[in-house]
């Protein structure tokens, strides 16, 4: 007696699996993004404060803000695309400060003109 127990699957159940593979492993893509964006910000700021900052340091910042912006779209359109509608937990869990949040969908210049 064969001691094989997979079931035989449909070619569109095996598609359906694929499918959830990449959507899962793009929103972890997405979600380590946002981490590593947000860690950047958080040790620019540590690093530099505000109070005190000269212009460059200002514009710099501003640069990591929009690019936190960016990779927090990015994260929660993915999650949309997995039927994760809630973004506030997002905001909750990975202490997205409210200006990147207020910028979130901006593209960085960089890549608006790569993009042209």
């Amino acid at each position: 007696m064969s001691r094989d127990f997979r079931l035989p699957r449909a070619p569109v159940d095996v598609l359906d699996y694929e499918i959830a593979q990449d959507m899962a492993s793009a929103l972890g893509r997405m979600g380590r993004a946002l981490e590593e964006a947000l860690a950047k910000l958080r040790e620019f700021d540590a690093a530099y404060p505000r109070s005190d900052a000269a212009a460059p340091a200002r514009q710099a910042r501003h640069t990591l803000v929009i690019e936190a912006g960016h990779a927090l779209w990015m994260f929660v359109v993915q999650r949309e695309a997995c039927g994760l509608r809630d973004s506030r937990t997002i905001m909750r869990d990975y202490k997205v400060p409210g200006e990147v949040q207020q910028c979130m969908g901006a593209v960085p210049a960089t890549s608006r003109r790569a993009a042209t």
